[in-house]
């Protein structure tokens, strides 16, 4: 695990591949709560025996959404912030979702830091996540995350 003491620091490690979370299995009660908590209830995520009938593997698939969700945690995983100052999350660029991840599958989380550019109130930094899938050619979902850290103004 990288730590470091707030993300401003992350931008010596450019290019850098950082590491990869711990493997998660998704399960179907992960599933059904993502679905409550969104209300997105469609039959392929939360109904298990239309799912073994009518889906080409016969199992339920979790939402795309779900899987980017899973992105904060597992990177928790990867780097350890001491103090996280003020850093925003500034959004996402180019989030894919290659192989869809069915209930039971296991999944993590790798971490490049592609860039850290300058940006008018600090530095912006441009984390490559993808998150693997055991036993898959292809990964579960590949996205680029901007976080924009804030430089602190030097105190009088």
């Amino acid at each position: 695990m990288l730590e470091v003491d707030d993300l401003s620091q992350l931008a010596d490690h450019v290019g850098s591949d950082l590491g990869c979370s711990a493997w998660l299995t998704v399960d179907q009660p992960m599933i059904d709560a993502f679905a409550e908590l969104t209300g997105d209830r469609n039959w392929y995520h939360v109904d298990v025996e239309r799912a073994r009938r009518e889906l080409p593997e016969g199992r339920t698939i979790a939402h795309g959404l779900l899987t980017l969700s899973l992105v904060p945690g597992l990177a928790s995983q990867i780097v350890r912030v001491r103090r996280h100052g003020h850093a925003f999350n500034y959004g996402f660029d180019k989030v894919r979702y290659p192989t869809p991840v069915q209930v039971g599958a296991r999944v993590r989380l790798h971490m490049h830091l592609a860039a850290a550019e300058p940006a008018p109130k600090g530095t912006l930094l441009r984390r490559r996540y993808t998150m693997e899938l055991e036993g898959a050619a292809k990964p579960a979902m590949v996205a680029d995350m901007l976080t924009l850290v804030v430089r602190r103004e030097a105190s009088t």
